[in-house]
């Protein structure tokens, strides 16, 4: 891997969802557990559910079924477990929150220059009343939620997407994420990635993940990039 030289040369700033802008595993936690418990199953950690978040809703739902990172429940099962989520999900969906120094550092990236997007493995019916509903969505010239095209995170697409809108090298545009997801989705484009410490890694440290930079939170990009 090529030597990082800071401070980067950047014209966009896109930034993952769950785990980096906004804390929704309380919510998803108690969107699973009250879909296992109206299926009679034992309910699950909030730290447990919080290592299963990073792969869409479907993954989720699967894996707190059967309490396995990687294990496929009975379709018939999945399929009626499903809908039960998406009710308990819809439900809760409004009271996750920023993390600290979301709004501070979407603020000082704007007022800078960049051109700002979000992309996420969450389903669009979710990610745009969300985004709405916490204030978040003045920020983000585009939004690219886990079905806006026929490939999601760790797939290169969503990068390759936003970089097309925004008529930039993809070089010139850097990803901050949260987990292993977000890191080979940029490696894949080809562009730039940070990561903070506090999102949702499936329970690993960012540390351990191939980025150009571990981030205490969204200010903290600032000084490690320049506009062009």
């Amino acid at each position: 891997m090529q030597p990082v030289h800071f401070p980067l040369s950047i014209s966009a700033i896109v930034i993952d969802l769950d785990g980096t802008l906004l804390h929704t595993a309380p919510e998803l936690a108690e969107a699973a557990n009250r879909m296992l418990c109206d299926m009679d199953y034992p309910p699950v950690s909030q730290e447990l559910l919080a290592s299963y978040i990073g792969n869409g809703i479907g993954w989720l739902v699967k894996r707190a079924l059967t309490g396995e990172m990687h294990a496929t429940p009975d379709a018939a099962l999945y399929e009626h477990a499903l809908p039960i989520f998406e009710k308990h999900y819809t439900d809760v969906l409004l009271t996750s929150k920023p993390f600290d120094g979301v709004i501070d550092g979407l603020e000082a990236m704007r007022t800078a220059g960049f051109r700002l997007g979000c992309i996420t493995n969450k389903l669009a019916r979710y990610t745009g009343p969300l985004l709405q509903g916490v204030d978040l969505a003045k920020y983000f010239e585009i939004v690219i939620s886990g079905d806006t095209l026929p490939e999601k995170k760790p797939h290169p697409l969503p990068l390759l997407h936003a970089a097309s809108f925004f008529g930039a090298p993809v070089k010139q545009m850097l990803l901050i994420g949260d987990s292993l997801n977000d890191t080979l989705a940029a490696r894949a484009a080809g562009c730039p990635v940070f990561c903070v410490p506090y999102g949702y890694n499936h329970g690993e440290p960012a540390e351990t993940l191939d980025v150009d930079a571990v981030i205490a939170n969204l200010p903290a990009a600032l000084p490690l990039i320049k506009r062009v």
